[in-house]
């Protein structure tokens, strides 16, 4: 039986994910080749899902800086607003979202001086 892994991309989500993915900037003076968009998106994903820190991201997935460079680079175009707007406008079509039910609670509090 293949195993199955909970960051991987299926290629049904990608197809989703891909037009929302902001277009990479251009490099006039070359340099290594860009990490593919999906292999990024998955790295990001695995942080995520396993709440790791960015250096401890295995080596596998990518270099956790060119990752975190990515994540910070699509975060100031917009990417991850985008996908979270396009998540609930499909959810909305398929399931429905009583907007006028939906409620927010928080607290902000200063922790204790000398805690974290």
């Amino acid at each position: 039986m293949a195993r199955t892994y909970p960051w991987k991309v299926s290629e049904t989500l990608w197809k989703k994910v891909k037009p929302l993915v902001p277009p990479a900037p251009s490099h006039a003076k070359g340099g290594r080749p860009r990490m593919e968009d999906r292999m990024a998106f998955e790295a990001i994903v695995y942080v995520l899902r396993t709440g790791i820190q960015w250096n401890a991201l295995p080596r596998e997935l990518g270099a956790s800086s060119t990752v975190h460079d990515r994540f910070q680079e699509w975060e100031q175009a917009g990417f991850f607003k985008a996908l979270w707007q396009e998540g609930l406008r499909v959810y909305d079509e398929l399931e429905g979202i009583q907007w006028e039910w939906q409620a927010v609670d928080g607290a902000m509090t200063k922790a204790p001086f000398g805690k974290t």
